[in-house]
This record gives C-alpha cells, sequence and structure tokens, in this order.
C-alpha cells in the first residue's frame, strides 16, 4: 500500500503535535504555579506590613521571656527595635560586641517568631495610593493571574485529547517516520498510521492547534506586557476582580475571613449550596454581595440590613437577575420617591432586565404594561395605594427599599405593602439603618415577613444584642458591616443619585433655560423656591441623616455660593459655616478644627475651588456633590480632601443629579470625552484638558436643552398653544453674576 505522505511529513507532524503537548502542559500548569506567586507575593506584603507594626516594638522586647539575652549591647549597637534586628543576618547580629553566635541564633529566631506572629494578624489594604514594591509584585501576579486564567480555561477542555488520543496517535503513525522500516510494516499498522496521520493533521490544523498556539501566544504577550505601570491600570479598571481573586488564594488576608458573616452553621452550610445564576448581570459582584444574593434566594423571605454603602441594591438587583434566568417573568420594587429615578438607572445599567417605572400621571398604564410584559417595576410607596393586582396574579419578588418607611404596622402605606407582598412568592425589605437599636422596628418587619420568628423573640428585645437573640433571627434578619466585609471593600465608593424634578422646581429650571440664566440652570434643583420642594435637597437630607446613624460626618460641595447659602440655612445647627473664597486661612482652620471635634452627623459646606484645596478633612467619610462639574480634576480634587492617607473609613461619595436636565448632558458628554481620553489619548496635560467641558461645548448642551424643553412643552399644551420664544440671548452668552461658570 502506497502512503500518501513521506516519512520527513510524519516527522515534521509529530514535532508539530510534540510542540503543541508541551505548550498545552505549559499553559495547563501556569495558573498553578500563579496561584503559589500570587501566594507568595501577599505573604512577603503582609511580612513588610507585619514589620512596619514591629518596627514600633522596642528590643527590649526580645528578652520578655526572660531568657538572659543581652539586648542592651544590641541597642548599642544601633538596634533599636525587632524590625531591625529581624532584617540582620546572624552574622551580623554575632557581629556585636557582646553576642555570641548561639545568642545571636537564639535573637534571630525570637524576632523570626514574632514576625510571623504579627503577619498572622496584619490585614492588608491595596491602594493605588501606596504602590509599595511589594504591594506593586502582588498587583503584578494578581493582574497576570486575572488575564491568563481563561486562557487556561479554554485549553482546560484538551486535557483528555492530549493525554489519551494523542499520544496514542503518535504511537501509531510512529512506523511512518522509517524510510526503510516502513516496507516491513504489516498492512494494519500501515492502515492505522495513515488514519493517525489524518487525525494528527487534523488535530494540529483545527481547533486543538488554533487554540493552543493561539493561547500560548497570547499567554506569552500578557506576561511581556505586564508592566507595573500595566498591573495598577487593571487594578483600578477591575479592583473587585483582582480582590475577589486574592481572597480566594489567600481567604482572610485583607481581613472578613468569617466567609459566612456570622450566620449559624447549619443555616450557612445551606446557603453555600444554594445556586446564583448571574447571566444578564452587567457588574461583578463582591464574594460577600453573592453570599447575601445567596441568603436572599435561599430565605425567601428576609430584610437585607448591611451598613451604608454595602451595595444592597446591587445584590437585590443580582438576586431578580437570577430568579429570571430559573423561569421568573415579574419583580417589583418599592421604593421613597427621592430614589425612585435610581433605582430605574440602576436595574437599566447593572442588568439587562426590562424596567418599568409605576409613577404620576400615566402610571395605570405603567402598570398594564408591566402585567403585561413583565420585567423589574419600580413604584413609590405613595403609589402603592393606586396598584389594583387581578387577585389570581402572581410575582417573584416584592423589594421594600428603606423599609424603616412600613415599620408602623397601622400606617396606609405599610397595609397597601402587605397587600401587595399577598402577591409575590419572595419578599426582600432592605434598609441601612440599623436596628438593633430600635428592636421594636425590627420586629415589627420581622412580623410580616415572618410571624413565627417574630413570635419566638417576643419578649427578648432587652437582649438584642445578645447572640441568643441574634440566631433566633438570622433566618430573616441579615446585617454585615463594613468590618465584617473589608477584604471585599475598595476605600471609595462613588455612587450617582438620580433625583425626580418636582412640578415646582421643573417650572424654574425650565424657565431658566429658556429665558438664558444659564448659570441658574446648572443649579438645577437648588434655585427651587422652598428647599422643602426640591429633590436634590431631600435626597441630601435622607443621605445625611443616614451617614448620621452610620456615626459619618459630611462634606457638602457646591461650586455655587448661593447654593451653599441655602443649604447651610436648611441644615441649621446642623451644619458649620461655609468655607469660601472670602474666608481667610485662619477662620477656615477654626472652623476645621470645629468640625473635628463635632458629632457625627455635623455638616461641613464648602466651595467646590476653595474646600477642594488646601485642606485636610479625614474626619468626614461621605462627601456629596450638589451639581457636576466641568472639570473632572475639580471633583477629584474636593474628594481627595477626605479621601486621603489618615481617613481610617471607607469613603462614600454621592453625586446629586437630575434627571433630564443639564446634569444628565454634562455628565454624558464627559463620559464620551473619558471613554475617547482612555482608547486614543496619551497622558500629557494637553490630552487632559481635552477631557474639560468648555463654554462652546456647554452652549451646545444648553441649544439642545432648550430643544428639548420646546418640544416637551409643546407636546404637553399641543400645537394651537405655542408659546412664544421669550430669549433673544445665545446660549454661548451667561448671564453676569457672583456665580460665574468655571
Amino acid at each position: 500500500m502506497a502512503r500518501t505522505f513521506t516519512s520527513q511529513d510524519a516527522k515534521k507532524l509529530m514535532q508539530e503535535l510534540e510542540s503543541l503537548q508541551g505548550k498545552l502542559r505549559q499553559i495547563l500548569d501556569l495558573p498553578a504555579k500563579e496561584r503559589e506567586a500570587i501566594a507568595g507575593a501577599a505573604k512577603t506584603l503582609q511580612t513588610a506590613e507585619a514589620l512596619k507594626i514591629l518596627r514600633t516594638v522596642p528590643v527590649e522586647e526580645l528578652n520578655r521571656e526572660k531568657l538572659g539575652l543581652r539586648v542592651k549591647a544590641l541597642r548599642d549597637a544601633g538596634f533599636e527595635n525587632v524590625a531591625q534586628v529581624f532584617t540582620a543576618s546572624a552574622a551580623e547580629l554575632a557581629a556585636v560586641n557582646g553576642i555570641s553566635p548561639e545568642g545571636a541564633r537564639t535573637v534571630k529566631r525570637i524576632a523570626r517568631d514574632m514576625a510571623d506572629q504579627t503577619a498572622g494578624t496584619v490585614r492588608i489594604r491595596l491602594s493605588t495610593d501606596d504602590k509599595t514594591p511589594s504591594a506593586t509584585s502582588l498587583i503584578r501576579q494578581l493582574s497576570a493571574y486575572r488575564k491568563i486564567r481563561p486562557y487556561a480555561e479554554a485549553c482546560s477542555h484538551f486535557s483528555a485529547t492530549a493525554e489519551q488520543e494523542v499520544p496514542r496517535l503518535l504511537t501509531e503513525l510512529e512506523p511512518a517516520t522509517r524510510s526503510i522500516g516502513w516496507l516491513f510494516t504489516g498492512s494494519g499498522k500501515r492502515q492505522a498510521a495513515e488514519r493517525a496521520y489524518e487525525d494528527l493533521t487534523a488535530l494540529s490544523r483545527g481547533s486543538y492547534g488554533n487554540t493552543v498556539r493561539g493561547s500560548y501566544n497570547e499567554i506569552a504577550a500578557v506576561l511581556r506586557g505586564m508592566t507595573d505601570e500595566a498591573a495598577w491600570a487593571d487594578f483600578e479598571q477591575n479592583s473587585i476582580r483582582l480582590i475577589n481573586i486574592l481572597e480566594e488564594i489567600c481567604p482572610g488576608l485583607l481581613g472578613g475571613a468569617d466567609a459566612v458573616y456570622g450566620l449559624p452553621e447549619d443555616l450557612a452550610k445551606e446557603i453555600s449550596e444554594e445556586e446564583c445564576f448571574p447571566n444578564g448581570l452587567l457588574c461583578e459582584l463582591r464574594r460577600y454581595q453573592e453570599w447575601g444574593v445567596k441568603y436572599i434566594l435561599h430565605q425567601e423571605r428576609v430584610l437585607l440590613g448591611d451598613e451604608m454603602g454595602l451595595g444592597k441594591t446591587v445584590q437585590a438587583i443580582a438576586a431578580m437577575v437570577s430568579l429570571r434566568n430559573t423561569g421568573a417573568t415579574h419583580f417589583l420594587v418599592v421604593c421613597p420617591a427621592s430614589v425612585l429615578t435610581n433605582w430605574v438607572r440602576e436595574i437599566r445599567d447593572k442588568s439587562r432586565l426590562a424596567v418599568v417605572k409605576i409613577h404620576g400621571d400615566g402610571r395605570e398604564e405603567a402598570l398594564e404594561t408591566w402585567l403585561k410584559n413583565g420585567g423589574a417595576a419600580v413604584t413609590t410607596y405613595e403609589t402603592t395605594g393606586h396598584l389594583p393586582l387581578p387577585e389570581d396574579f402572581r410575582f417573584s419578588l416584592l423589594v421594600a427599599d428603606e423599609a424603616h418607611y412600613i415599620k408602623n404596622p397601622a400606617a396606609r402605606r405599610t397595609r397597601n405593602v402587605k397587600r401587595l407582598s399577598g402577591h409575590a412568592d419572595r419578599l426582600l425589605f432592605m434598609t441601612g439603618t440599623a436596628l438593633e437599636n430600635r428592636v421594636d422596628e425590627m420586629v415589627a418587619l420581622i412580623r410580616m415577613l415572618n410571624p413565627e420568628v417574630a413570635s419566638q423573640v417576643s419578649g427578648m428585645e432587652f437582649m438584642a444584642s445578645a447572640p441568643q437573640f441574634r440566631l433566633k433571627v438570622a433566618p430573616v434578619y441579615y446585617r454585615r458591616k463594613r468590618e465584617d466585609v473589608l477584604a471585599e471593600l475598595p476605600e471609595m465608593i462613588e455612587s450617582r443619585e438620580w433625583c425626580d424634578l418636582e412640578p415646582a422646581e421643573e417650572a424654574v429650571y425650565e424657565a431658566d433655560v429658556l429665558e438664558g440664566r444659564y448659570p441658574q440652570a446648572r443649579r438645577v434643583s437648588w434655585t427651587a423656591p422652598d428647599l422643602t420642594h426640591s429633590s436634590k435637597a431631600r435626597r441630601m437630607l435622607e443621605l445625611i441623616d443616614e451617614a448620621a446613624e452610620d456615626g459619618r460626618k459630611i462634606i457638602v460641595f457646591s461650586f455655587f455660593l448661593e447654593t451653599l447659602r441655602r443649604i447651610t440655612e436648611l441644615l441649621g445647627d446642623r451644619c458649620l459655616p461655609p468655607i469660601n473664597g472670602s474666608v481667610p486661612p485662619a477662620r477656615r482652620q477654626e472652623i476645621l478644627d470645629e468640625f473635628e471635634k463635632a458629632p457625627a452627623g455635623t455638616v461641613l459646606a464648602a466651595q467646590i475651588q476653595s474646600g477642594g484645596t488646601g485642606l485636610n478633612i479625614q474626619t468626614a467619610s461621605v462627601v456629596i456633590l450638589c451639581e457636576p462639574q466641568f472639570k473632572p480634576s475639580t471633583e477629584n480634587q474636593a474628594v481627595s480632601r477626605a479621601y486621603r492617607m489618615g481617613q481610617t473609613r471607607n469613603v462614600l461619595v454621592f453625586r446629586l443629579l437630575c434627571d433630564e436636565t443639564i446634569d444628565e448632558r454634562i455628565i454624558d458628554l464627559l463620559a464620551e470625552k473619558q471613554a475617547v481620553f482612555d482608547a486614543f489619548a496619551d497622558k500629557s496635560e494637553a490630552a487632559r484638558q481635552s477631557l474639560e467641558l468648555d463654554e462652546k461645548s456647554f452652549g451646545g448642551l444648553i441649544r439642545e436643552e432648550i430643544e428639548r424643553i420646546k418640544a416637551k412643552q409643546e407636546a404637553e399644551q399641543g400645537p394651537a398653544a405655542k408659546q412664544e420664544e421669550k430669549t433673544g440671548r445665545s446660549p454661548d452668552q451667561k448671564e453676569k453674576t457672583g456665580d460665574d461658570i468655571p
């Protein structure tokens, strides 16, 4: 039988496949090696952090066990603390006059034991503000692992092929590599060699060969390009994912080692086995958030009480997504009017769920749309009285945000929510308020969720902080504090707080735009005749109250002096005198000193240009920005007043924005500029300036806003009632005020 290939062809093909086998082995072995490297880098960083502590421990502590060590000789030789002894070699220690070689080994061993013991208690924090060599090494390993893991996973499908099929085919092909030996090979082996040649060629040219070669080259490119700068840039973009990887490999290294976050062992085991299906969720969950989603899904009727800033909203959205992926169709969110728009945007931005706002004049049509098409409906507590549901209608999950709104069983909104909950398969109540100090409220909410548990704790309210009480309510009430989940938290959490204009403030805003009062238009919502009817002011007050409950102080920044004046008047004794450009440096310091001594819930108002530079306000951990700025750098400088070295708490940044106003247009345009900058621009100062909004661009946004408002008013009033145009001013012009546009 004449063969269709030469012995050289066979040898070349065998070499190709052996090379592929070698590359595949390297690829499949790489994740384990990278995990070891991550663990090693983490240990190095942990030791470095431990040494910082040991530098504060005097060298005399080495003799705490009264072993007769001559520590005075060490101090006389310049060894002042335990860290210096730990980093010195035994030979260096033995060279000290009065320290024998055996004494040096003993001292070194004690210092090493102290370092190990200290390292075991250290919880590291990764931050772009602290790029030490050991932290950078760890970030490089994490970034490399994150980037190469998908290629390794893609190749893992071929492990059986590589271990079984390829070796068998290579053995069958081997006789064809011998020119003379081929003549004496039996027909059966010849046929097997022919088939092996065809099969190996198909493997080399097909998915197996292409995937292995491609993955090998991509991994090599990743490792070549893994500079310190690239690694830290990856951390900035994917910090949650990298932290999750680190927690997976080194549990407890960042804190939060308690994986069950205080739940009873039996319940925790059940929840750990709960499946979560995130397909369609457009954000990365932190580990504690995924655990919270499993708790919600498994327990079905719960009160989630995570502290402010831990992401209760995203856990609720993830629960809805998971339920949707298992066949659920309808979800309902009930919330205060001040966060209605925020919920709608969060669901849209963080999931592929359809979302319907049921509120205002069109609520009947919106309700019909939701009943017919499904998705996530969002409504307010006030609107719940106008939501008649068919008697036999069922939906999958009712979410009640800020659940303390329904603490009073006799209140109308409580009764309305209870009526709606009768149609729901699952209930999720959420509140960031610490209910341990308001046990009656907690029990009232638990009674709506699980009357049996409420009965069990009735009469035990006085021992709300005792372990027995917490165990009783654990099936219903779940609260994590920041220290519980520190491993998962970035140091700064930013949030956009979208508000809906009330009719009165909307009328003022539209008049400002149409009549050319553009600085006033930028103060949208803060120009309301009465701030009690300002949507931004209402949301600000809610955030301040929540921060006060959480033991935090607050900075409120605005560009506009008039906005700060009105806020200061509204807050009264809760707010210190504002800081602006006219306040002398000495008086500024007096205000800051007063702020430092003030109780939680105290507010410092500051003009963003004045309060954004030259001040250190680490005593505050909540920052509220009243309007978007033309220069992102201005906002960043202001936030950095609180988010800086010495800050001991996570900083929460809230940007107050109004839907369908110039706020939205500014935010969108700056986001477009940022995307272009990230994709194409260099890092020069000229390129950075392209991120700023100039007056010409702002004029373009105003023109668009004028057209939107006119079209809206015409649609509302009809063609016969078109208003005359009242402004003769160009959008590029601005009114002369004390608050010039930056």
